[in-house]
């Protein structure tokens, strides 16, 4: 099994908050762009082994402004080289400002199955401070047409802990989303990462970061409310109703290998990292006249356990000793048990069975956790 990712990075703004790989340039360059990811993966899908992709996943970026017959296009040139109707799950993530009759035609005439919208809050004050596009009311009426168009699995984000945030703002955002009842949740705890926008604010002292009891409080009702409303939890960021989990992102914390098309798209085959360039610019020449246009990196047996601690921890499922001893042997499953007991004793980590699982609080240590549970060469 593994998964195909394509990053489409095209912006009409960019967002306060954001650090993945985008650009605000105008629209004459994204046919030269899909040019270059059909060249790409006629280069690279050798790298799947033969396998067919078992999830699609169009990321950004904003992919709903990519032109819609480039979209099209994009997805005949990915029939050409597999099966996609044997494709569990298609996504694209979307941005409420896009959806309109229109661009519904336009998904309606590809195998897209799943969409993520891209919602953050349904607080206007809290939009407009992130530099967000839409307001509240068309996050919802993009919602209603995306549900009316026949769509029966939507994906919505949303952030908390941002500067000013209160509880009560928090549960309401909680709750109007609840009330759309899409089928899956995705709700992060607003990080600042270096070169964005939002850190600058906060080193100038323009805002002020969130305070942790606070943050703890807001995770604590995330969990609860949403628990209320029918979603189970499954990752420390994700919730969705009984079988609608995302296999595309499940697939990365089980250690699915996947292939990543586009500019600064990432790809893994279980023992080699490569790193597509952030430029997009450069990405497009260099997969034309046919050269590299990624890093590589292979991995040592000590990276691939600390990546398999990382990603399992995340999950509600937490780390399986029994696949530690497999994978690594017993010296590494040693250092595993020997590093958690600190944690279990002070209650950050359940040890349940064969498993290793971080506890409500443990989750907001996860960090150092993990950095405490990797294993250094």
């Amino acid at each position: 099994m593994s998964s195909v990712y394509i990053h489409i990075p095209f912006c009409a703004s960019r967002c306060l908050y954001c650090d993945f790989y985008s650009t605000t340039t105008k629209s004459d360059i994204q046919e030269s762009y899909l040019n270059a990811l059909k060249v790409e993966l006629r280069q690279r899908i050798s790298e799947l082994g033969g396998e067919m992709p078992n999830t699609i996943y169009i990321g950004g970026g904003t992919p709903s402004q990519f032109k819609g017959h480039l979209l099209l296009s994009l997805f005949d040139d990915l029939s050409k080289n597999f099966d996609i109707s044997a494709c569990r799950e298609i996504t694209i993530e979307v941005n409420p400002d896009d959806i309109n009759p229109e661009y519904i035609n336009t998904l309606a005439a590809t195998p897209v199955n799943r969409i993520s919208m891209g919602v953050q809050s349904f607080c206007d004050a809290e939009l407009n401070f992130l530099g967000r596009r839409h307001d509240s009311a068309g996050a919802i009426n993009a919602f209603n047409l995306l549900r009316n168009a026949g769509y029966k699995n939507i994906s919505i984000d949303l952030i908390f802990s941002l500067p000013g945030q209160t509880t009560d703002i928090w549960n309401a955002n909680l709750q109007q989303a609840i009330n759309l009842n899409p089928e899956h949740i995705s709700a992060y705890n607003l990080s600042y990462e270096a070169g964005t926008r939002i850190t600058g604010m906060l080193e100038a002292g323009v805002i002020t970061e969130c305070d942790e009891e606070r943050s703890f409080a807001m995770y604590n009702s995330l969990i609860d409310i949403l628990a209320s409303g029918g979603y189970e939890q499954y990752e420390i960021s994700n919730f969705a109703k009984s079988g609608l989990r995302s296999y595309h992102n499940s697939g990365y914390w089980s250690g699915v290998h996947y292939l990543g098309i586009g500019a600064a798209a990432h790809s893994y085959d279980g023992n080699v990292r490569r790193a597509n360039i952030n430029d997009i610019t450069e990405y497009i020449k260099k997969t034309e006249t046919g050269e590299i246009a990624y890093t590589e990196e292979e991995m040592t047996c000590a990276q691939r356990y600390n990546e398999i601690v990382y990603t399992s921890l995340r999950t509600m499922d937490g780390i399986n000793l029994s696949t530690i001893e497999r994978l690594f042997g017993t010296k590494y499953l040693y250092y595993c048990t020997r590093e958690a007991d600190r944690y279990i004793k002070s209650g950050d980590i359940i040890h349940n069975a064969d498993r290793l699982i971080l506890t409500r609080k443990g989750v907001f240590v996860s960090d150092a956790i993990c950095r405490n549970l990797f294993y250094v060469e």
